[in-house]
């Protein structure tokens, strides 16, 4: 009897599973289109339907040119759809119920990607998005907002996602390489040198030697911003244009001068005198 019992408690939770599969917004084109304004799906750059209930992303995957995406706070499950989007850059899938990120593999554009409140249990999960090689930012838990997924609950699973992503930036929203990250690891060094040296009374310690600076000169110099060729034809077809501009200012000073001599030369018709 108990073991009838239990199958008949996992059918029934099976059936709930299904028929939540079932309910929940479906996304239409008519729905893409009342969102945004737009009347062709491959003109859609930015789309944000975060909160609607949305359990099925139906053909989400026509907006081709789709750059930035939130579907935060709905009830989405599988991700299908989302691997035709090739030129996304930014997704938030934060609190709904995706347990394989799959798909997101297709999307070789993709820069940040948030996940908190879903549920990912293992780093095995996240080996499809190793191939991503713009990935920059991973948020798989939020404390403010008090999402996570399963597998934040591993011990220095941050540093885990550090080594299969060397190229993250950011994890979890904290810094994990670039300059800031570079300032927070020297103040640990600079903590750790002290600590060495604080000994009992400071006894058996050494006198300090010459001061060493800590970074490499320059290090607090401001970087030279940096111009790309579009941003310098940009300037230099400016520049072009505004010498243009000052030779029509010239050359219209130069015909109302002219304009102004010959009608200055002309004899006043009230000096007739007849």
């Amino acid at each position: 009897m108990e073991g009838r019992g239990e199958a008949c408690e996992e059918e029934e939770e099976e059936e709930e599973e299904e028929e939540e599969g079932e309910e929940g917004v479906r996304i239409t084109p008519q729905l893409l289109k009342a969102s945004t304004g737009e009347f062709a799906l491959e003109s859609i750059l930015l789309l944000r339907l975060r909160g609607r209930g949305i359990a099925h992303l139906g053909c989400l995957g026509d907006c081709a040119n789709l750059e930035w995406l939130d579907l935060s706070g709905n009830a989405i499950a599988q991700l299908g759809p989302l691997a035709a989007l090739k030129s996304l850059a930014v997704l938030n899938l934060s609190r709904n119920r995706v347990a394989s990120l799959e798909p997101l593999g297709s999307c070789r554009n993709l820069q940040s990607l948030n996940v908190a409140g879903n549920r990912v249990s293992s780093l095995q999960q996240l080996r499809c998005l190793t191939g991503l090689r713009r990935l920059e930012s991973l948020r798989l838990r939020d404390p403010l907002a008090r999402l996570a997924n399963p597998l934040c609950a591993v011990p220095a699973y941050r540093a885990a996602l550090a080594d299969m992503f060397p190229g993250l930036k950011a994890i979890d929203g904290e810094r994990v390489s670039g300059r800031g990250s570079e300032l927070y690891q020297l103040c640990r060094d600079l903590d750790t040198s002290l600590g060495r040296g604080g000994g009992a009374g400071g006894a058996g310690t050494e006198p300090p030697g010459a001061a060493q600076p800590w970074v490499e000169a320059g290090f607090w110099e401001p970087r030279p911003p940096r111009r790309s060729s579009i941003m310098e034809e940009a300037y230099k077809q400016f520049g072009e244009v505004l010498q243009e501009c000052r030779e029509l200012s010239r050359r219209a000073d130069d015909t109302i001068a002219q304009a102004e001599r010959a009608l200055g030369g002309r004899p006043d018709p009230n000096s007739y005198v007849f």
